[in-house]
C-alpha cells in the first residue's frame, strides 16, 4: 500500500485521537433551532452571519484565545452555513476577523502578517524562525541582541533573559508573527482572490501536508487540502511548537515528530498541551454525527487522491 495511503488509512481510523477537545454532549441537548440572539434568523448551534452561539448555548462552549491575530477574507460564493470559518470566529471571538472579499483589512507589509497560502514564494512555518521569510531585518535585528557563540536553534524572536544559578538563559517573548491572514474559499475561487494586488505583497507560508478530515468534497483537490478551520489549527500547532515544542504529556499524530520542551515557565514559553484543540470542537462533533448516517469509505471527500 502507498505510505500516504496507509498514513490516511490510521488517520481516519481515530483522527481526534490525544487531542484535547471539550465534551460536546452539551450540543445532544439542542434538538431545535431558535433564532440568533442578535440577527433573529434560525440557527442550530451559532449563528454564521453574526458568529454568536444561539441563546441556549451561551457560556457552554469553549472559548479559545489565540497567540496571533486572524483575519479570514471569505469568497462571497461561499456558503457560509457549509464553510468551517465561523467554527473559528465563533470559538476565538476575541482574535478571529471574517471579511467578504472584495473587502480587506490594510496591512502594514512588516513581516509580522502573513498569508497562509501556497505560492511560489512560501516559507515554511519553521523558516519563520530562521530568517528565511521576509521578516529577515526583523530576524537579524534580534539576532544581534543575542549574546556572542549563542545557539540560535528555533527561538528567532525578541528575547528576554532570566537567572537560572550561574547561566543566563534567553527565552523566546514572543512569536515571529502577529497576524495570519486566511482565505476561505474552494481551491479554484481562492486562486481569484490570491490574485488581488493587496495580498500578493503580504509574506506568504505554508503548512506541513496534514490530512484532511473535512467532509464537504471538492473536485480536483487532494486530500492534504485542508478545511480552514483545520487550517488554522494545523499553523497554530506548527507555530507553538516551533517555538516551544510540546508537553511531553501531549502526543498524537499530528505532533509527534515535534521536540519536547518541559522547563519553559514563562506564561508565553510553555510546550504545547492542546491549548489551541477547541478551535475543532464544532468540526469534531459534526464530524462524529455525520459517520452515525453515513459510512466514511462511502463519501467522496475520502475518496479524494493523497497527490495530483
Amino acid at each position: 500500500m502507498n505510505p500516504k495511503s496507509l498514513e490516511a488509512r490510521n488517520r481516519d481510523d481515530n483522527p481526534f485521537k490525544g487531542l484535547k477537545i471539550s465534551n460536546s454532549s452539551t450540543l445532544d441537548g439542542v434538538s431545535n433551532r431558535s433564532p440568533c440572539p442578535r440577527c433573529g434568523k434560525s440557527r442550530m448551534y451559532f449563528c454564521y452571519t453574526c458568529f454568536v452561539p444561539v441563546s441556549c448555548l451561551e457560556g457552554r462552549i469553549p472559548i479559545c484565545s489565540l497567540p496571533i491575530k486572524v483575519d479570514i477574507i471569505k469568497h462571497k460564493r461561499e456558503i457560509d452555513g457549509k464553510s468551517t470559518a465561523a467554527h473559528a470566529a465563533v470559538l476565538a471571538p476575541g482574535d478571529v476577523n471574517v471579511y467578504t472579499y472584495p473587502e480587506i483589512p490594510e496591512y502594514v507589509i512588516d513581516g509580522r502578517t502573513v498569508l497562509l497560502y501556497p505560492g511560489t514564494e512560501a516559507r515554511t512555518v519553521k523558516e519563520l524562525f530562521t530568517g528565511k521569510c521576509n521578516s529577515q531585518t526583523y530576524t537579524e535585528n534580534v539576532l544581534a541582541q543575542l549574546p556572542s557563540g549563542y545557539n540560535v536553534g528555533t527561538l528567532m524572536t525578541k528575547i528576554f533573559s532570566h537567572n537560572n544559578g550561574n547561566n543566563e538563559i534567553y527565552h523566546a517573548e514572543e512569536l515571529p508573527i502577529n497576524r495570519l491572514v486566511l482565505i476561505d474559499s474552494t481551491w479554484n475561487q481562492s486562486r481569484g482572490i490570491f490574485a488581488d494586488k493587496r495580498l500578493q505583497k503580504i509574506p506568504q507560508i505554508v503548512l506541513q501536508n496534514r490530512i484532511s478530515q473535512f467532509w464537504r468534497h471538492q473536485k480536483g483537490s487532494p486530500r492534504w487540502y485542508l478545511s480552514t478551520i483545520e487550517a488554522l489549527h494545523q499553523l497554530l500547532l506548527e507555530l507553538h511548537m516551533s517555538a516551544w515544542g510540546r508537553s511531553i504529556l501531549y502526543e498524537n499524530e499530528l505532533t509527534k515528530h515535534f521536540p519536547i520542551h518541559t522547563q519553559e515557565n514563562h506564561t508565553l514559553c510553555k510546550p504545547y498541551d492542546g491549548q489551541y484543540d477547541n478551535l475543532l470542537y464544532f468540526f469534531k462533533y459534526m464530524y462524529e454525527k455525520l459517520h452515525t448516517l453515513y459510512k466514511h469509505d462511502d463519501l467522496l471527500a475520502y475518496k479524494r487522491p493523497m497527490e495530483i
